[in-house]
């Protein structure tokens, strides 16, 4: 979409419509309140918020000197 089009968006006053819709000031059809908000998430951001968290855990079975043995126990059966 170019700027021009999110500028005439911007200035056609939906959000107003909208929010007179909302308080009961204003009567609009369900495909008037349907249009109105997705060309508001055409020039609004959409302001959700999202992480992600967790934890990783490695976990080896075998000791140091475990690992050791077996890395020089390679190196000598070349």
């Amino acid at each position: 979409m170019s700027d021009e089009h999110r500028v005439k968006i911007q200035n056609s006053n939906i959000l107003n419509a909208l929010i007179q819709h909302a308080c009961g000031k204003r009567k609009m059809s369900a495909t008037q309140v349907t249009a109105g908000l997705g060309l508001l998430k055409k020039v609004m951001p959409d302001l959700a918020a999202s992480s992600i968290e967790g934890s990783i855990t490695h976990e080896i079975g075998a000791s140091v000197a475990d690992l050791m043995k077996a890395i020089d126990g390679r190196t000598r059966s070349k």
